[in-house]
Order: structure tokens, then sequence, then C-alpha cells
């Protein structure tokens, strides 16, 4: 590939004549057929390292990312390019992916984007054999990593498509990750040989803060009055969501809310409004910003702590991306190290707790010991807490390793079409005593349109069914309602949710195993980056970007010049250096008032001041070579006279 052609592919569809900072060597790595690594600050153009080689090549890329809204809106900018590109989620229906993944295999599509779940079905890997792949990229990389702060079991399903595409290489991109989750991605990708390609974690425009207060309000209302434009203000729940939001706006600040519990209309709605800066604050739980493109946040304010350094990074990230001055602002109580170290305690439940919750969990699905196994659920996370009375921290963390230990997976919230499965065999239908006249006809129908619906789970799309079939959508809703309370068949309606799985039969709670390789290096890793971040907040001596850089494992000893610790500094120094002009002018009425009473040798007149030789030395030098002293012929300083 010709650097010519390089440069005119970039100018091309993006418009630009210049790469960012390691973007040329990720794409060289890419054309070179090497499977690469790429750590890249929030906002450092990701996208382009995988989206210009795949057009400067025959084939299509395939893309990972568990964010459908990401996929939406990069499929949107692709397509307003000009360039063919296509995302498959959970929100469509069997047939309209059947024909999106038809034209991956025989058009022209140039980009496939999926979500990490798609990958653990034959039938998708079969497919995906068929294409004409010239890249993978796993975007979110670190989610692979069991040791990362996100970690995602379905991402360990991102290594089948080696199975089926043994020769393409993979681009596993991420915007933060330590050494220890480097290696793992590198590993669980079945990296040849380990590719790095680290840029620096500085961001040069991003002004770094802690404020130690006990009125997080009081200041936080100053940052906001004195940085115009748009910003983020993250807090840990959601009511403190809804509270923060009502008192800015008590305060005449146009504000929203944002949380996982909003319905989904909702949210899209609040966050269009901050996205048009209609609305200029958004407070929100760390459910808001991923996928989300707005370039000119201009501050991101974290009212409580992280519970790591990966997540404060990326989160305050979002503030400056079009390169203009923004700023990160952490705000910490005097009881919050306290309260974090109570977090921790929390979010780690001692390995009887795990067991007591799956067992709770088994009850609220309504699955009896022994049974369960390959089937789905949706499942409300905040019912479960509610009903059951825990913490959401601790019941996310024992479904984490629930999840390393095999027996079930949970979902990142999604559009879930309608699922069903025939719980009688095909051998049984027909002896079943059912309303042969109009069922008959409708279970057709179903047959027809879905296959392996006797096996297992299968999505499915009313409106499909009712066009074949002559039925109105109710009518079809009916008729499955219908054989559902016949337990002819399981049915589980459309709905925007999170999924578990269970991978196997409900085991009495005595019979749990939890590996103690997953528990305890887990437990050791969550109290590392619960300490590492505690440390960022404490720190007041070393400069914050330069703390961020070397956690990610880059070790700049380079400044940033515009965070909190590097001002005070620069305050510090000024001081001083207005001190010694001060002391400096006080040295030199003193020598002409000693010169002025008589000539002096010079090491004389240095005994009779304060202050070292050398220095003393220096300016005795500089004011002759000023013209206000002068050393005579006897070797005495005498005061020169205009």
């Amino acid at each position: 590939m010709s650097e010519k052609r390089l440069y005119d592919t970039l100018e091309r569809y993006w418009g630009y004549k210049e790469f960012r900072p390691l973007q040329k060597e990720i794409i060289d790595s890419i054309l070179a057929g090497r499977d690469t690594l790429a750590l890249m600050p929030t906002g450092g153009g990701k996208s382009l390292t995988y989206q210009l080689p795949t057009l400067m090549r025959e084939g299509l890329c395939i893309v990972v990312t568990p964010l459908i809204a990401l996929m939406k809106d990069q499929v949107d900018n692709l397509r307003r390019r000009g360039i063919q590109a296509v995302a498959i989620h959970s929100g469509l229906s069997h047939s309209e992916i059947d024909r999106l993944l038809d034209n991956c295999v025989y058009g022209t599509v140039k980009f496939l984007y999926i979500a990490p779940e798609r990958i653990d079905t034959e039938l998708f890997l079969m497919r995906v054999a068929k294409m004409n792949l010239s890249l993978i990229a796993v975007d979110e990389a670190h989610c692979i990593s069991q040791w990362g702060y996100d970690f995602r079991p379905s991402y360990l399903h991102i290594a089948e498509l080696r199975r089926a595409q043994p020769d393409v290489p993979i681009l596993a991109l991420t915007a933060s990750a330590t050494e220890l989750v480097t290696r793992d991605i590198m590993e669980n990708l079945r990296f040849p040989a380990p590719n790095l390609m680290r840029s620096s974690f500085l961001r040069p425009n991003l002004s770094y803060s802690v404020r130690h207060t006990e009125d997080k309000e009081g200041q936080l209302l100053r940052l906001i009055h004195n940085v115009p434009g748009t910003g983020i203000v993250y807090v840990r729940k959601r009511e403190t969501t809804e509270k923060l939001a009502e008192w800015l706006r008590s305060e005449g600040i146009t504000a929203e809310a944002y949380h996982g519990g909003l319905a989904h209309a909702e949210r899209s709605i609040r966050q269009e409004e901050w996205i048009e800066n209609r609305v200029r604050v958004m407070v929100a739980t760390n459910a808001f910003g991923m996928g989300i493109d707005k370039p000119d946040v201009r501050f991101v304010v974290h009212y409580t702590m992280c519970d790591s350094l990966e997540s404060y990074y990326q989160e305050a990230g979002r503030a400056g991306r079009d390169g203009k001055r923004a700023y990160a602002l952490l705000l910490v109580a005097p009881d919050d190290s306290q309260r974090l170290t109570t977090r921790f305690a929390q979010e780690f439940p001692p390995l009887e707790q795990v067991k007591e919750l799956y067992d709770q969990l088994c009850s609220y699905l309504q699955v009896a010991i022994g049974e369960g196994k390959g089937q789905s659920f949706l499942f409300n996370l905040f019912d479960f807490c509610a009903r059951y009375h825990h913490y959401e921290g601790k019941v996310k963390c024992a479904l984490k390793l629930l999840q390393l230990n095999g027996y079930l997976t949970l979902t990142d919230v999604q559009e879930n079409p309608s699922r069903l499965m025939f719980t009688v065999r095909r051998d049984d239908l027909y002896r079943l005593r059912l309303n042969r006249e109009e069922l008959d006809p409708f279970i057709r129908v179903l047959l027809r349109l879905y296959s392996g619906i006797f096996q297992d789970f299968k999505p499915i799309d009313e409106r499909e069914i009712a066009t074949w079939s002559g039925y109105t959508v109710e009518r079809v809703h009916q008729f499955l309602q219908t054989l559902w309370r016949l337990r002819v068949i399981r049915y589980i309606p459309s709905a925007r949710a999170p999924m578990l799985y269970l991978h196997e039969e409900r085991l009495p709670k005595s019979d749990l195993y939890i590996a103690p390789e997953t528990y305890l290096r887990r437990r050791e890793l969550m109290e590392e980056r619960f300490e590492q971040m505690d440390l960022y907040a404490q720190n007041e001596e070393e400069c914050r970007s330069s703390v961020l850089d070397r956690y990610f494992g880059a070790g700049s000893a380079h400044r940033c010049g515009i965070c909190d610790i590097c001002l005070k500094h620069k305050r510090e120094e000024k001081a001083r250096q207005g001190f010694r002009q001060q002391d400096e002018e006080a040295l030199r009425h003193e020598v002409l008032r000693l010169i002025g009473e008589q000539p002096l040798d010079p090491r004389a007149l240095v005994l009779q001041l304060h202050g070292s030789p050398e220095r003393l030395s220096e300016l005795l030098r500089a004011m002759q070579s000023e013209g206000l002293i002068h050393l005579s012929a006897e070797g005495l300083l005498k005061i020169s006279r205009p």
C-alpha cells in the first residue's frame, strides 16, 4: 500500500491531511497483517484505525462492540460518507438478521457491527466463515480480560471468530488498560506474538483537579459559573441524580438527571436535549456517556469517587474531545476514603453470601433445583435488589463471579426481541387437545418461519408472523398467550432489559463451587483499584496526568502544567522567585551601603553579607557589569561614580 494512497483515502473520506498521534503506526501494522492491541485515549480517533485500512482492501471488517447506540452512530456516520455498513443487534427480527448476514456474505457491505453475544451461535459463525473478511476490530477490548475493571464474559466468545477465519488480523482497541490487562487481552485473542501500541495517556487540554471540601454543592456551583459550556456531573445513586439536578435547576441552571431506571424514550429525549445544548448539565450515573459523541463537553465533575482509575479516566475523558481547554474535577469529602473502604466491603461479598445470592436468584427466577439449564430470563436487577434488600454493587459482583465460574451469563441492557420455544416434542404436538381450527394454521406458520424452535429459544417477530398468517399483530399476541397458558410453548415478550442465561441446572447452595483463583484474585485486584483511586484523591504533590500515565504503564515524567498540582507548583515557584528578587534587592542595597562607607576587599565584603559565597560572587559580578561598582587597582571594591 503506497503512502500516497493512504493519505488520499484519509482525505477522501474524512477530509484530513494528517493523522493523529499513533493512528498511522496502527494502520501500518494492520495493513502488514499483524494482530495489534492499541491503547488510545478517549477521543483519540480509534474508529479511523480500523475503518481506513478496511477501505483500502477487499473484504469487510467485523466490529465487535457492546454498545447498540455506538453501533447505530457509527453506521450512520459511515453511510453519510457513502460507505456500506450494517449493525446486527437484539432489536432486530430473525428475518432481518438473516437478510443482513446475506448482504455481508454476498453483497458490498464493508462494515458489520455486532455485539459480543452474537458470536456465541453456530449459525453466525457458519456465515462468518463464508465472508470475505479483511479485519476483526474489537472495541472496549479491556472487557475480554477477567482482570479488567469491566470484565464481560461474552467477550471471551470473540476468539471463536479466529476459528472461523484464522488468517484475518485482529485490532483490539481500548482507552484504558493496565499491563496485566493488556497481556490478558492478547492471550485471550490468541495473538501469535505480542504487539502493543500505546499512545500517551496525557490529555494536554484537560485540566484535572481534586477539591477536598465539606461543601460539594458550593464547589460544583463555583465551577459551573466559572466554566462556560455543557458538562456532566457523575454520581453513584439514581436518587442523587434527581435531587442534584433539581437543586441545580433551583439555582437557575438547566439540568437533567440520567440513570438506568428511566424509560428508554425518556433517556433518549434527555440525552438529545443535552447534545443539542438545550440542557447544560447532565447529572448521571455511569450509565451515561458511553458511545455518545459530543466533542464540546467543557467539564466533567465526579461528585462521588469512582471505584477505579480506569473508570475515572474513561469518564473524565469525555470532556474536551474537541482539543480545547476542559476541566475534570473530583470532589472529595473528609469521609470519602472511609466510604470507599465501606463500598469495597459491600461490593465484594464473602463467599457464603455469593452462594446465598445464587440461591435467592434461582428462587426469584422460579427455577427449581435440578432445572433451568439452557433457559433464559428477562432480569430486573433493581427489582431483585429491592425484594431481597441487597446493595446493587454487591449483586453485580456476585453475578460476575458466577459468570466466571460458568453458571450464568447476564447481558447488558438491550432491546430484546420476543423469544419462543416449544415445550412439547413435534410428534406430540398434534395429539394435544387444541382449538384446531384456529391454532393449527398459526402453529404451521411458526414452524415454517423458525427452525430449531423445539430445541432452544428463538427470536421471533410478531409483525412477521402476522404478515405470513394473515392475522393482526394483536391476534398473534393472543395466540401466543393461549399456547403459553396451555404449556405448549414458553414465550418471552419483547422488552428492553438485560437477559440472564443459565448455563447449568440449579444446584443446591452447598454444591455451588467458586474457584478460589477467580474469587481471591478478583478481590485482590478490586482492593488494589480502590486503593489507587484513593491515593489519586489524596495526592498533593505529583502531576495528576503523570499519575494516570504511570498507572496505565506509560510512565511519562512530563508534567501537564495545567492540573491543580502543577498550577500549585507554579504559584509556589512564582512566590519563591518573588522572594529571591526581594532578597536580591536588599543585598544590592547592603553592598552599596558597605562599600560606600569604605572600599572593601571582595572576600572581606562577602564575610559581612548573608548568603552562599557562590551566589554573592555572582551578584558582585552582575553589579560590576551593570557599572554600579568596580574593582580598583588596589583590588578593592568601590562604588562607580557617574
